[in-house]
């Protein structure tokens, strides 16, 4: 959890200085519209004719234009070096979850930051979505209702036994190592998908899954597209 800058029992959307598509950044807010822009991500919102609710990061891709627009309670520099943007909205948030938007693609140093984060949230409280992907920590049992056919990817974090037979290339059991075996570009066999794991796994699945993810990781999760 965070230190409190922001602290809510709903989901909140964080945007970052990456690729950010307009029409994801709109799923994404239909869920969490309570919008931390993570430094330049200020500028993608505003490009995608938003607005932040808090701006926060050490401020050096956001225009000073951008950053003067917000109020000084609503702005937030931290200089610290030794923590990436996503980490500094990370520990200054508390929130179920966090929806991440503008952290997949563009650079791969940045890119493989970020999954670095999903992998040290707890499972579920950080699900970063681009135009191609929703990604998150698994829980310990996943089961979503999805088509059959679905592709789904599962790297585990290090190593992590995994059992889900429900998939075209079944694991039974299996122990999964980033190293040496993984489970890319496989489809769901049936018409859901159903993951036990012992261990850190983080699993890749179609875009358009954001609410069934949401619903599935953290099923009490207040979230605004189903309170209308």
């Amino acid at each position: 959890m965070g230190s409190g800058i922001v602290q809510t029992d709903r989901i909140v959307t964080l945007v970052g200085a990456g690729p950010v598509n307009k029409e994801v950044l709109a799923i994404a807010l239909t869920h969490a519209p309570f919008v931390v822009a993570v430094d330049g991500g200020a500028e993608m919102v505003r490009k995608c004719g938003g607005e932040a609710n808090i701006l926060l990061g050490d401020l050096d891709s956001v225009s000073k234009e951008v950053a003067a627009a917000f109020p000084a309670n609503k702005r937030f520099q931290s200089n610290d070096q030794e923590t990436t943007d996503l980490e500094k909205a990370l520990i200054h948030t508390s929130a179920q979850i966090r929806i991440g938007v503008g952290f997949l693609g563009g650079r791969a140093d940045h890119h493989l930051s970020a999954m670095r984060e999903v992998a040290r949230a707890a499972p579920g409280a950080l699900i970063l979505i681009g135009e191609d992907d929703v990604v998150f920590r698994c829980p310990a049992h996943l089961r979503m209702d999805v088509a059959k056919g679905t592709r789904v990817s599962l790297f585990p974090v290090g190593q992590a036994r995994v059992d889900a037979t429900c998939l075209r290339w079944p694991l039974r059991d299996v122990a999964l190592d980033f190293a040496t075996f993984v489970s890319q570009s496989n489809e769901v066999a049936q018409t859901h998908l159903d993951i036990h794991v012992m261990g850190q796994l983080i699993v890749v699945l179609p875009a358009r899954f954001l609410p069934d993810v949401i619903r599935a990781v953290q099923p009490n999760a207040p979230d605004a597209a189903l309170a209308k």
